[in-house]
């Protein structure tokens, strides 16, 4: 059992570590944060800078996934009273706020995220997030996206 602890402990930080080192490792590229990945629409947003920290495609022994998905570190800053209108995102990941403080609205609820909280994100369900503070927001996104998604993954909710 106590083996067993021991073993997760060590994956969670060596899956810590992994994030962190992508984010040290990379170069760092601009990515203009409102324009969408899916079309010419674009996504209301104020105050907000997003720099893609590392991209790779995905390999390994689910080899479903092999070529056509990719591993996306984005860091994202919101200055204070900034926001990002009702949107999508291309695909599904993990969300850490590093810094400053994001109100983070749902259809049916709404969060207030601060430094070293993370969430979870379909992708698929319509959100805004917003700086209601004196200080930038500084958060980062951990995302698998189809290979082929140039630029940000953010995108007007479908039908709209």
């Amino acid at each position: 059992m106590a083996h067993d602890d021991s073993t997760r402990r060590e994956l969670l930080e060596a899956l810590g570590a992994l994030g962190l080192i992508a984010l040290w490792s990379a170069r760092p590229r601009e990515a203009a944060a409102q324009t969408p990945a899916g079309g010419p629409a674009k996504v209301d947003t104020k105050g907000l800078t997003a720099k893609i920290k590392y991209e790779a495609p995905l390999a390994g022994y689910l080899s479903e996934l092999n070529g056509k998905y990719k591993l996306r570190v984005t860091e994202l800053v919101l200055e204070p009273g900034g926001y990002v209108g009702e949107h999508h995102h291309a695909g599904p990941g993990i969300r850490q706020v590093t810094s400053g403080y994001m109100t983070y609205v749902l259809p049916d609820k709404t969060h207030v995220y601060g430094p070293g909280d993370f969430f979870f994100e379909s992708g698929d369900v319509t959100h805004t997030a917003q700086n209601k503070t004196e200080a930038p927001m500084v958060h980062v996104l951990f995302e698998i996206l189809p290979v082929g998604v140039k630029g940000p993954s953010i995108m007007l909710p479908k039908g709209r």
